[in-house]
């Protein structure tokens, strides 16, 4: 047994040292690249890299010339663009949300209280005297046998509902997936599955840590101009949020007063209840119908040019928005000057590589922040073959205080590409780790989940546990900093002197390593069995 043992240790040390010096051949992602992009990404040059502005002008431009400055040939035909239809809606709601009843009414105020927005392309809507009725979590889901619209008319009504998943919080493993949330408890699931059961509005109850952020991002992301995509689908004429204070006022002069809304709605036999309740609310909107741009570019390889691996990053920002502390400038460095950094910066790895089998494509999405738009576009509109794209590999807000020891992988469990990352990993001294607040929903908070939903695998990861000279403390500490006071705010920007990029510039080695690794072999990652993205592969 002793013998055994032992051996088994020999192959995983050879293994190991392979997979060490297989990484120390591979070209060397440089750091100096990623902070000249990173910098001029987030300065104020580029007006916070809204759509639609001549900061998207300004933006876009900068990224062809630079992936024409490499050598890298257009991703679209002869273009470096794939043209993004979309609406902007500038909406102005009315200043008072007004909740009436028999016996009592109040006004919720704007922004301090509640924020509107429609994604209806008309100059005026409203809920009028709307009846409010609690939907729970406002989830049709068959494989759970579970249905929170059962047996209402719902149309002309409003419904309120709460975010995130049952199990969220619950203790029961069994309810949904525990605290893990599934698209059911996304904000964008619930909008769609409203608008499918004929309700007129539907209001969200915020709460910040089912959320995972607090109000100020519901002020900064619900409020301006808003981008949408035109579709034939359902639309609501009023999508809502309220506080969680406001949300305890309406239930106080509710029919359900004195009730606990969060465990009713934890049971699977929940049924709407009317609030007598009714809320009236509306909105002005200016339209706007333009075309945003996702960025493609593209590196030939040698023997099988139409297979693809996918490197992906949204380059778009926030803009310029209601000013904090006087700056009006949402730079967006980390979210995602980062990542787009990391497109330019694997990009020029690339070029300085030998030459793939495979094909090599980065694209730079538009309208991420507005709700997955670019991505959701490309997955309609795929200008490579899903069936031979080959993987995705998405980079959204990179970050780290220095090297870090663990690589956290967002959807662990879902495809083989877990393994390749084990692999880059273990080559680079680090462990792999499921993201370890999965109840936030971060799989489908970003552009890869559009490439899972047309069954390419997708590779989201990074360094953001435990750091090799930092600790696991000292690096919650600075993640729950920027989500509290950075994250989408004026203040996520980039500062030369303070900003350390070797943890960055580690995760995008993996990147690349894995990514080089793909493209000169000839077997495609599967999902794993269990996964709801395997069939869409077949």
């Amino acid at each position: 047994m002793r013998n055994c043992l032992k051996f088994l240790v020999i192959i995983l040390f050879i293994g190991c040292e392979n997979n060490k010096k297989e990484a120390s051949n591979l070209v060397e992602v440089n750091q100096t690249t990623i902070a000249n992009h990173i910098e001029r990404l987030a300065s104020n040059e580029f007006l916070g890299r809204k759509p639609f502005t001549e900061g998207e002008e300004k933006t876009v431009n900068y990224l062809k010339a630079e992936f024409e400055k490499l050598g890298l040939e257009p991703g679209n035909a002869d273009s470096f663009f794939q043209d993004v239809p979309m609406v902007e809606i500038t909406g102005t709601p009315s200043e008072n949300m007004l909740i009436s009843g028999k016996n009592d009414s109040f006004n919720l105020k704007y922004l301090k209280d509640f924020v509107a927005t429609t994604n209806k392309a008309v100059e005026n809507v409203n809920l009028k005297n709307s009846e409010l009725v609690f939907a729970g979590y406002g989830i049709v889901a068959p494989e759970y046998g579970w249905n929170d619209y059962k047996g209402i008319d719902w149309e002309g009504k409003t419904a309120v509902v709460l975010i995130n998943d049952p199990g969220f919080k619950s203790a029961d493993s069994t309810l949904f997936k525990g605290n893990e949330m599934t698209y059911y408890g996304r904000w964008t699931y619930k909008y769609e599955e409203a608008a499918r059961q004929g309700a007129s509005g539907l209001i969200i109850i915020h709460d910040t840590e089912p959320a995972s952020y607090g109000w100020n991002v519901i002020e900064s992301s619900w409020s301006g101009a808003q981008l949408t995509i035109e579709s034939d689908s359902p639309l609501l004429n009023i999508e809502s949020w309220i506080s969680s204070e406001s949300a305890k006022k309406m239930f106080e002069v509710s029919a359900m007063k004195d009730q606990d809304y969060k465990a009713l709605s934890r049971d699977k036999n929940f049924k709407p209840i009317p609030l007598d309740l009714k809320v009236s609310v509306s909105i002005q909107n200016k339209i706007k119908k333009d075309i945003s741009k996702n960025v493609v570019a593209m590196i030939l390889g040698t023997d099988r040019k139409d297979e693809v691996i996918v490197y992906s990053a949204h380059w778009d920002h926030l803009g310029v928005g209601k000013a904090i502390d006087g700056d009006s400038i949402y730079n967006g460095a980390v979210d995602n000057a980062s990542g787009t950094a990391g497109l330019l910066a694997l990009a020029e790895a690339y070029k300085k590589s030998s030459p793939t089998k495979r094909s090599i494509v980065f694209i730079a999405l538009t309208g991420e922040e507005q709700g997955l738009l670019g991505s959701a576009y490309y997955a309609e509109n795929p200008i490579f073959d899903p069936k031979k794209t080959v993987a995705n590999i998405n980079m959204d807000a990179l970050a780290s205080p220095g090297k870090m020891k663990d690589l956290t992988i967002t959807g662990y469990g879902q495809s083989e590409m877990d393994e390749y990352a084990e692999e880059a990993a273990i080559a680079q001294d680090r462990y792999i780790i499921p993201d370890p607040e999965s109840e936030k929903g971060y799989f489908f908070r970003s552009d890869h989940f559009n490439f899972a939903k047309i069954g390419i695998p997708a590779l989201y990861a990074s360094g953001t546990y435990e750091g090799f000279d930092t600790s696991i403390e000292e690096i919650k500490k600075l993640n729950d900093n920027y989500n509290t006071y950075k994250y989408h705010q004026p203040s996520d920007e980039y500062n030369a002197e303070t900003t350390e990029l070797s943890g960055i510039q580690l995760d995008l080695q993996l990147f690349f390593n894995v990514g080089f690794k793909l493209a000169n072999e000839d077997y495609f990652p599967k999902w794993y069995d269990g996964s709801e993205f395997k069939a869409a592969r077949k």
